[in-house]
């Protein structure tokens, strides 16, 4: 078990490992289309980022079942949204939803929110219909939809553990520190995007 100590510079590591390449998510340019593109979509958007580690600190941060529950709902909501998105079925105010995302999910880890874990997974189902909506509209034309849809699940997937695996610092008081802060700056985050896609 490491000293907490070590925790800190753990932690910075994680999210340092998070940042993507590119801050440019919903834009749909230059993609081929196919796995690479769908798992590298989310990877390119700090909203979708942000919302999805929050899941895994969320879930880290209640506990069990909540840290493997909230992470397995949210991909399979994420991906009937992006059916629908496919489908081209509207979905009003998809960036807002995605924005509120990083606020009330960060919220709640920075604020210690403990609800029913059915409640705690309404929430993120909910949210998820609007991330999965936003890859299913963005769906290159000549990308192959399921090696597509596969990627953003797996991507989203591994964004999920790294919120996992930083959350499961909570066992130490410095990494309970280290979680919540990381909460409080994607919910910061959130009002950013929130700002812009009004």
């Amino acid at each position: 078990m490491p000293s907490s100590r070590h925790l800190l510079p753990r932690a910075v590591a994680a999210i340092l490992c998070l940042v993507p390449l590119l801050a440019a998510a919903h834009t749909g340019d230059g993609v081929v289309g196919g796995f690479t593109s769908g798992f590298l979509h989310p990877l390119m958007g700090w909203d979708h980022v942000a919302a999805m580690v929050a899941v895994g600190l969320w879930g880290a941060f209640l506990g069990r079942p909540a840290i493997w529950v909230l992470p397995v709902v949210f991909p399979l909501v994420m991906t009937l949204g992006g059916a629908l998105g496919v489908a081209g079925v509207p979905l009003p105010g998809v960036e807002i939803g995605i924005a509120l995302s990083a606020v009330l999910l960060g919220g709640a880890v920075a604020f210690a929110a403990r609800p029913a874990l059915w409640v705690a997974a309404v929430l993120v189902g909910a949210f998820a219909v609007f991330h999965g909506h936003a890859h299913g509209t963005e769906l290159p034309g000549a990308a192959d939809p399921v090696a597509y849809s596969l990627g953003f699940v797996v991507a989203t997937g591994l964004l999920h553990l790294a919120g996992i695996a930083l959350g499961e610092t909570v066992r130490w008081p410095q990494g309970r520190l280290v979680v919540r802060s990381a909460g409080a700056l994607i919910a910061v985050a959130g009002v950013v995007f929130f700002g812009r896609a009004l």
